[in-house]
């Protein structure tokens, strides 16, 4: 009964915390070289962890889907403890676990709350499975026919479709041309043996980032984070990817489906997560597509032209160059139109930059929107990940309003200009007739 309270009790707190703090960060590094970044949050009962390893679909090689069967597989136990045996430990202490992974990164979460019994099983729990996980080949099997229905699924979607197809048309041979799902051709090979290998090579505590934020000490995070390090296999950090070669020229190519609507990619590889460039290139977007109503892409797009119910822009960083993407979608008795006005807009940021009265209001809408990314403990634990993955320094969160606002309309300009060019992107539409 006192668990069920508590518990309740967490959840009320959370939904009635507020909406910005300030988050401290220390970070250290742990004597099997895993890096930590921890940020106490004392207000409520809980602690969130997340790990984030170089372990995404850029680590696949030529066997694609490698880095999400390990993933998924984590949570199938170990030789002692089965699928079922974890969920049950886990949810009689309240805990939540989960693992996913992208193109950059394999990540395991954990949250519990802190009462001292419950959290230590919750860490048991989770030093078992990092430290001798089982890959049972019958939940291999498994794993393997739900990753071929999930592709399946995505090949009904077009909008599946057309991203897809964006990322290996833009990155190619490059590693981030592997599709984090997987393929059809891949999957099926994908072995017991290689899935323990990619786990040995990738899951390691020098190529681990560890986060944490919650209701526990310096003390205590420093020997949960000792604990966690010891239980990782022994290895260091994953070798960097190489740089994403720029596109000599347009790239365009239309998929038939039969929807009523089509969907639009348009981009090309534009920036790392560390580079300087990333304030300048966010503020530039936002006036382009990633400020919703206010941006030029929905006022001409769907305001002026009714093209679109729908239209956004984005910078995607990552660990090597990561896309700058417009998507849309349209009527396919539409599309050709829908393409030139987003070819236009984009060539005139290109070639005169943002006025200052864009420039005001995109610095104002996202400074005032970041606090919401801070809205609670599971979001500063992602950040703090994130930071650490891409090894931004400790005052990223606290500086970050400033930096926006620090940018000029100048900066603006030459960074648009230096980093996309409106005659090199890879264009794909997937709907109506080819």
């Amino acid at each position: 009964m006192r668990f069920w309270f508590m518990l309740l009790l967490a959840i009320t707190v959370i939904g009635l915390a507020p909406a910005t703090q300030a988050v401290d960060i220390e970070s250290w590094e742990t004597e099997q070289g895993m890096r930590v970044l921890f940020a106490p949050a004392p207000t409520l009962p809980m602690l969130d962890v997340r790990l984030t390893f170089d372990a995404g679909a850029a680590r696949d090689g030529d066997r694609n889907g490698l880095a999400r069967l390990t993933s998924n597989a984590l949570a199938h136990g170990t030789a002692d403890m089965d699928a079922d045996a974890v969920a049950e430990r886990f949810e009689a202490v309240g805990t939540q676990f989960n693992t996913t992974s992208a193109r950059d990164m394999g990540i395991v979460t954990l949250r519990t709350l802190t009462e001292p019994d419950w959290m230590a099983e919750a860490i048991d729990v989770l030093t078992e499975i990092l430290a001798a996980p089982a890959f049972p080949e019958d939940d291999l099997n498994r794993e393997r026919r739900q990753m071929l229905q999930a592709l399946q699924r995505q090949r009904q979607e077009p909008g599946s479709v057309a991203s897809r197809r964006f990322y290996q048309l833009m990155y190619g041979d490059h590693p981030y041309g592997n599709a984090p799902s997987g393929s059809e051709d891949t999957i099926p090979t994908l072995t017991r043996a290689e899935v323990e290998s990619f786990f040995r090579q990738y899951y390691t505590a020098g190529n681990a980032v560890l986060a944490m934020t919650g209701a526990i000490s310096r003390e205590d995070a420093e020997a949960l984070a000792e604990r966690i390090a010891q239980a990782l296999p022994e290895g260091g950090r994953a070798p960097a990817l190489e740089p994403v070669p720029k596109l000599d020229g347009p790239v365009t190519e239309r998929v038939a489906f039969p929807s009523e609507q089509a969907h639009i990619f348009m981009g090309a590889p534009a920036l790392r997560r560390d580079d300087a460039d990333y304030y300048a290139l966010t503020v530039g977007n936002h006036a382009l597509g990633g400020g919703g109503f206010t941006s030029r892409l929905f006022r001409e797009v769907r305001t002026a032209r009714g093209l679109a119910y729908s239209v956004h822009s984005s910078v995607r960083p990552m660990a090597a160059e990561g896309p700058f993407v417009i998507g849309m979608q349209t009527g396919t008795d539409q599309i050709d139109e829908a393409l030139e006005v987003l070819r236009e807009e984009l060539q005139r940021l290109h070639q005169e930059g943002v006025d200052p009265d864009e420039l005001e209001a995109s610095q104002a809408n996202i400074t005032g929107g970041f606090p919401l990314r801070l809205a609670s403990n599971s979001d500063i634990v992602q950040n703090l990940g994130m930071m650490g993955f891409y090894d931004l320094p400790l005052d990223f969160l606290a500086a970050h309003n400033d930096r926006i606002d620090a940018v000029s309309r100048e900066e603006v300009h030459e960074v648009i200009q230096r980093r996309i060019d409106p005659e090199a992107l890879v264009t794909v539409v997937v709907g109506g007739e080819e």
